[in-house]
């Protein structure tokens, strides 16, 4: 029997009225199963999938509103063989699709199958392959200047993470002219022509998040497009196209996908106002991508490390891509935080990939954020598989920020800033720069000063973890 792609639904249970004055208790359970065929009912996934559901219960209270904010694709479709699925899909779509890719997938049998069957769907296609990593400013002209006398009705995304945010920068400036920097910032995008993305690794998440990422040679850091207009209309992930990634690209990728998923989970509760998503991109944790974080930190601490080891171990392949979509699907509303604000400057510094930065700083975050989010880290450690034992939640907070350094250490990413290769001397300015990047400074839980940046990323230099939790006196604030 042919089974479809993962189905998700929610279930928005009320359980009891408590009568003590105190409100009501809620309960938001997200479940995994299949689909036999097209049109039949949904039924249970296996024994693996029920592991996977999530329920999260809240007490409300008088004075408390339950809040949630997700923003995703019209479509996500995930599973082997989902690839076949594109040709019908674009044809809803128009006539004309535009394909941003690089050279070396443009070069694989999959790419050529791909193309094969949008010709037999009788949608033409043209094929942009020199898209570079990190999206360089002017490569972005390049590609808009081949597509425009083409005239598309939608872009296809095929590759990475740099392949998506092409294709979504093509589709802006296809739709609307003018210069990427007109467009940096947030909710800049007027709308956009639509996007199919089609990722072949398992990280950024770009599939289904907001951003496009782009290297502006007038600026020392990567700058962000952010907008609603630039999520894809459909995400179509087949676990299959990750196959060939090798090892130190799995690795990176997957680590990437969770720090994604780890921040977003302990991201700063930045309230129910309703203005706050109307007025920022990225808006602090809520209900929602809670469970997505969750989900996503489930299948990539069980996975990761088989699918570093064994590229060839398909349902290692299939959780780590599900796992880097669902913490897409996190971050994508609910934000990043000081992991990434250092890397950025880190990056510029020392080139070396976003993943592996981000996963560098992640464990010394964990343990500087661990007294403003004990209960959100230790929760996070039951996902990971941390044995709970006898632990109380500051202990198992503990052993959960060792077990993440555990898991990366095993597939060889970098332990200390200084084995990135950051200079010694820029310490300093690496923590001015990441401070500067409010947008992710104020999504952190636990607040930053300068002294306390400059601690933080000493303390990644130099190994010391321990350090990363002191703010002052020698002693952990709690």
């Amino acid at each position: 029997m042919m089974l479809w792609p993962i189905q998700y639904y929610i279930l928005y249970d009320f359980i009891e009225d408590t009568n003590d004055g105190l409100g009501s208790l809620y309960c938001i359970t997200v479940r995994t199963g299949t689909k036999a065929e097209p049109g039949n009912s949904f039924r249970p996934g296996s024994a693996a999938d029920a592991a996977l559901s999530q329920s999260i219960c809240f007490e409300r209270s008088q004075s408390m509103t339950l809040f949630a904010a997700a923003r995703l694709p019209r479509e996500i479709l995930f599973g082997k063989g989902q690839r076949h699925a594109l040709p019908a899909i674009a044809s809803r779509y128009g006539r004309r699709a535009f394909i941003c890719t690089d050279e070396r997938l443009a070069g694989m049998s999959e790419f050529t199958e791909i193309l094969a069957g949008l010709e037999a769907a009788r949608v033409d296609t043209l094929v942009y392959d020199r898209t570079l990593p990190e999206v360089p400013r002017d490569s972005v002209g390049a590609c808009i200047a081949e597509a425009k006398s083409f005239k598309p009705d939608m872009v296809i995304g095929v590759g990475g993470g740099s392949c998506l945010d092409m294709a979504k920068c093509a589709a802006l400036l296809l739709s609307h002219g003018g210069k990427l920097q007109d467009y940096y910032g947030e909710f800049k995008v007027p709308g956009s022509l639509p996007l199919i993305a089609v990722p072949t690794t398992a990280g950024t998440g770009s599939e289904v998040t907001p951003v496009a990422v782009i290297s502006d040679p007038e600026r020392t850091l990567k700058v962000g497009i952010s907008s609603p207009h630039l999520i894809a209309a459909v995400a179509l992930c087949d676990p299959d196209l990750t196959a060939t990634c090798p090892p130190s690209l799995t690795a990176i990728a997957g680590a990437d996908a969770l720090t994604h998923a780890i921040e977003a989970f302990t991201a700063a509760k930045r309230g129910a106002d309703a203005d706050l998503p109307q007025q920022h991109v990225f808006i602090g944790k809520s209900a929602l991508t809670d469970h997505f974080a969750l989900l996503a930190i489930r299948l990539l601490g069980r996975s990761l490390e088989a699918a570093y080891h064994d590229g060839a171990n398909e349902n290692a392949r299939a959780d780590v891509m599900m796992g880097a979509l669902a913490a897409g699907c996190a971050f994508g509303t609910a934000g990043t935080a000081a992991a990434h604000a250092v890397q950025y400057p880190v990056g510029a510094l020392t080139h070396t990939p976003h993943g592996l930065g981000v996963a560098t700083m992640l464990p010394y975050v964990m343990s500087y954020n661990l007294s403003a989010a004990t209960e959100e880290i230790a929760e996070l450690g039951g996902a990971l598989g941390v044995p709970r034992q006898d632990r109380d939640a500051d202990q198992l907070a503990d052993a959960t920020i060792k077990e993440v350094a555990r898991l990366f250490k095993a597939i060889g990413i970098t332990r200390t800033l200084a084995d990135l290769g950051l200079p010694e001397d820029k310490i300093d300015w690496t923590a001015e720069q990441a401070l500067g990047i409010d947008r992710l400074i104020k999504n952190n839980p636990r607040p930053f000063d300068l002294a306390a940046m400059r601690r933080l990323v000493r303390a990644a230099y130099d190994g010391d973890m321990a350090a990363a939790a002191i703010v002052r006196d020698g002693a952990r604030v709690k």
